[in-house]
């Protein structure tokens, strides 16, 4: 296995490499120059990977892009215990690669779990942001007033099932992690973007010792802390765009009603007939929006 999770092809411009932040060792794919950073924060089960067909894009709007493995993911460390997936300890992880970057100007854009991440960091203001792009994760407000109601608690069926000891990473991981590969396909409403080549490179991450341990911790430490209640006002008073593909399985479009309330500079476009994976489903919607909102 390569050290890498993801070698891009050379004509992408964009490269592989470690930085070491917060204590922590970062597998990052690199682009672009300049001292406006679009960092990139993937989701679960993801990787940098997902956001193949959007760094292109960051690129040409004038970023530098770094897109990291999460703490836990790929080639990045993975610590023990569940404290070490605490989301205090995460937004800091991000704080330490802005740091890092040396930007003097950062837009965090970011999916489902490093959606989680971002919100965080933005209503607790870690580091300035210019503009905050978020994809398929409600405000933590709307998900805390969701999160009470049948309909997005039934969906929300995975993350108790993940508080077990080890079961989880055993279901996960037979077959080759054969079950990673299908949290994409089962979900995705246009499969054809989801080729098994595609999705090996999901599952061959997640075969690596110890990730799918520290990727479940993630759901551990969310429930066992109070660090994603630490929001004080839950203000956003940065620029922000919402993208949300409306077939999403795992978390219900109501979620983002009354987004505005805690989001005043807010954005919101809903993509009909695309499902949780939006940037990876339909890369060119998305890239049509940010193209047009990053540059407005």
């Amino acid at each position: 296995m390569s050290q890498f999770s993801w070698i891009p092809d050379p004509a992408a411009g964009i490269s592989i490499t470690f930085v070491e932040a917060n204590g922590q060792r970062f597998e990052v794919a690199q682009a672009g120059h300049g001292k406006k950073l679009a960092l990139c924060l993937h989701g679960f089960p993801e990787l940098n990977y997902s956001w193949r067909h959007q760094i292109p894009v960051l690129v040409e709007l004038g970023y530098t892009v770094w897109a990291p493995n999460l703490r836990g993911y790929g080639g990045s460390t993975k610590p023990d215990g569940i404290e070490s997936y605490r989301l205090h300890a995460l937004v800091q992880d991000v704080a330490a690669l802005i740091d890092a970057s040396g930007a003097e100007e950062v837009t965090l854009i970011a999916h489902d779990w490093g959606a989680i991440i971002a919100w965080q960091f933005a209503i607790q203001k870690i580091r300035p942001l210019t503009r905050l792009v978020i994809m398929n994760v409600p405000h933590p407000k709307c998900a805390q007033r969701e999160i009470r109601h049948w309909h997005q608690l039934k969906k929300s069926w995975y993350i108790f099932f993940f508080q077990l000891p080890w079961l989880p990473e055993k279901m996960l991981g037979r077959k080759r992690a054969q079950p990673i590969k299908e949290a994409f396909s089962k979900m995705a409403v246009d499969k054809s973007r989801f080729p098994d080549s595609e999705l090996q490179v999901y599952a061959d991450a997640a075969s690596r010792p110890g990730a799918l341990r520290s990727m479940i911790n993630y759901y551990r430490a969310l429930l066992r802390t109070k660090d994603a209640r630490d929001i004080g006002d839950g203000m956003v008073t940065i620029p922000t765009l919402m993208i949300w593909g409306e077939e999403d399985t795992a978390i219900d479009i109501r979620c983002t009603d009354g987004t505005g309330e805690w989001v005043p500079d807010l954005e919101l476009h809903r993509l009909p007939g695309v499902s949780h994976w939006v940037q990876q489903e339909a890369p060119k919607k998305v890239n049509a929006i940010l193209r047009e909102w990053l540059s407005a």
